[in-house]
């Protein structure tokens, strides 16, 4: 008895790519920025430079430049003379407002992304009753305009003491509506609730996932709130110039002293805006890595 068997011979479509065309990558149309693209981003390169070299220009210059009809676009040789009279002028006090705004942005930074983290992990992966009603009562506080809270606030710090003290401008900035908004929204999408349960099984307490779940996966989205709140921090001059003396002053404010006499000769203002941006912009050249990381990681979990 004979059995007869078939040959499978596997069909072929002619439309399926090859492996060899599946190795090969396609270009995809449209990927590359056109000319448009980089005109735009010339623009806004050019509009963000031009207040710096404006104060440099001017800075550069004596008190007259700035009112010649006939002003040259090329930096003078006066930057450092006019820098030296801002650093040693004993009404500006500006080594001691130098250190006021390290020591005030740099703790004011710090704990609003160590509170604002903890506050944003309860929010996105803890249960409790409530907890929606309370998110949104916590971000409607940022519709309130700073300004009604001064006179309160100069009252409370009035009574207990603190008005002209670095203390007066640091306790009530250590947490913000925005930070906690900002780290809630980030762990809910960065952090499974897999990895959450996997701790509680090998016996992490609640605080302890935290910092060993939560804190790690916040690192992105916390590097950025802190960039965001040193430099906030570092400018800010309202309440600063409220609350302290010009013995204790912030850089905001002190520079602000150089203003105050009849005539302003704002080649010295500008020059001391230069010195007063000079830390920013070394700290942005430092953490600028951690910044685009930040927005990479946003934006892939987004």
């Amino acid at each position: 008895m004979s059995v007869l068997t078939e040959q499978v011979v596997p069909v072929i479509d002619p439309d399926l790519p090859t492996p060899k065309q599946r190795r090969r990558p396609r270009h995809v149309k449209g990927t590359r920025p056109g000319w448009f693209i980089y005109a735009c981003l010339g623009v806004v390169l050019l509009g963000s430079i031009f207040p710096f070299y404006w104060s440099l220009l001017i800075g550069s210059g004596d008190s007259y430049t700035i009112r010649d009809p006939n002003m040259s676009w090329i930096p003078g040789g006066n930057f450092f003379a006019n820098a030296a009279k801002v650093v040693n002028d004993p009404a500006v006090n500006f080594w001691v407002a130098l250190w006021n705004s390290i020591v005030s942005s740099a703790l004011i930074a710090l704990s609003v992304v160590f509170f604002s983290t903890l506050a944003g992990w309860a929010f996105a992966k803890l249960k409790f009753r409530g907890s929606s009603w309370l998110l949104v009562f916590v971000i409607a506080t940022m519709a309130v305009p700073t300004q009604l809270g001064v006179v309160p606030l100069y009252i409370l710090f009035s009574d207990l003491g603190w008005t002209g003290q670095l203390g007066a401008i640091i306790v009530p900035a250590l947490v913000s509506a925005f930070g906690v908004f900002w780290m809630t929204q980030y762990l809910r999408q960065a952090v499974p609730d897999e990895l959450i349960e996997a701790a509680r099984v090998d016996g992490a307490s609640s605080f302890r996932t935290f910092l060993t779940v939560g804190l790690p996966a916040a690192r992105p989205a916390a590097a950025m709130l802190a960039l965001f709140t040193f430099v906030s921090a570092w400018n800010n001059f309202f309440w600063p110039f409220i609350v302290l003396d010009r013995q204790n002053p912030t850089l905001p404010v002190a520079l602000s002293l150089l203003q105050s006499n009849f005539f302003i000769d704002y080649s010295i203002v500008l020059a001391g805006v230069l010195l007063a941006t000079i830390p920013l912009l070394i700290l942005f050249v430092f953490a600028g890595k951690q910044l685009v990381s930040g927005i990479m990681q946003g934006a892939v979990k987004g």
